[in-house]
């Protein structure tokens, strides 16, 4: 489908790119239960598209929805090279958010901690994961915001499933193992096109990552490669993924904890003795059975 691109001049681009990203947004909040009456959203900004389509979201959620909640945006400088550390609270101040700027070098713990050629991710997340879950209990924030879109979710589905041989994706609101955080994605039903249109039209000021987003031949990288074909394509077929995540039938998968297999059986009705093979041993059929396709 061919999209035409309107001049960034135009004031009416951004409102008409982010009608779509904020119905699907107030979609996901409202059938998840993600935020409540008296919340407080700790919204985790990292200077990339996303987390920055996030807070606009929710600022505009706060204007118009019939519940009252507060916001206050979080970034952790994890001491990466040459990071603007100027650039988010201006940007900040400019748009009258509160926020609260954290300092913790993970850069170096993780550069150190992780081999030569191995992916810096996983160790960087956790790192940065009980920063922020700690700034939270601190401030008494009720919900943690991350800004993970339709793609990270089913880039995750597809990497759990190829590399870990598990049937798992994100989250949309997930508590944390001590119970003391829950963690929100209200984002997961946008279609990561829709935001990077938006980003650009608006003119965000993006912060690139230096650690993770320098490395090459990840495999997250392959598996979102493989599903912009899907997308090109067919398209679709991505949302059809999505939906297939709402709709699950535990009979139908293999998972003996989550069906109960090993009891079912067949109850004879009332006066049926069982199955008796001795009338159709003789029997003619019509079509000859070796032909017909497996099953």
């Amino acid at each position: 489908m061919t999209q035409t691109v309107t001049s960034l001049s135009d004031p009416s681009q951004p409102h008409r790119l982010f009608q779509p990203i904020v119905k699907a947004a107030g979609q996901a909040i409202g059938d998840y239960r993600m935020i409540e009456d008296g919340d407080k959203v700790m919204v985790c900004l990292s200077g990339g598209k996303d987390s920055y389509t996030l807070l606009d979201v929710l600022l505009h959620l706060q204007k118009k929805a019939p519940i009252d909640f507060e916001i206050v945006a979080v970034n952790l400088d994890q001491g990466q090279p040459d990071f603007p550390t100027e650039v988010l609270p201006r940007y900040l101040s400019e748009i009258g958010v509160p926020y609260d700027i954290l300092t913790q070098d993970t850069y170096s713990i993780v550069k150190e901690k992780t081999p030569e050629g191995k992916t810096t991710c996983a160790l960087c997340s956790r790192l940065r994961r009980g920063i922020l879950y700690a700034h939270a209990r601190q401030i008494g924030a009720s919900k943690i915001a991350l800004g993970h879109h339709r793609e990270d979710l089913l880039e995750t589905l597809f990497m759990n499933l190829f590399f870990g041989a598990r049937l798992k994706a994100m989250s949309p609101k997930l508590q944390s193992d001590d119970g003391s955080n829950v963690v929100i994605r209200p984002l997961v039903y946008v279609p990561e096109p829709q935001i990077k249109a938006y980003a650009a039209a608006k003119g965000f000021p993006i912060i690139p990552c230096n650690l993770c987003g320098s490395q090459e031949n990840l495999q997250r990288k392959v598996v979102g490669e493989m599903l912009e074909a899907w997308e090109k394509e067919h398209a679709g077929r991505l949302n059809n993924i999505l939906r297939g995540l709402t709709r699950v039938t535990p009979s139908h998968l293999l998972d003996r904890d989550l069906f109960d297999f090993a009891t079912l059986s067949a109850a004879p009705a009332e006066g049926d003795k069982g199955f008796d093979p001795e009338p159709y041993a003789e029997r003619e059929f019509l079509v000859d059975l070796s032909e017909l396709p497996m099953l």
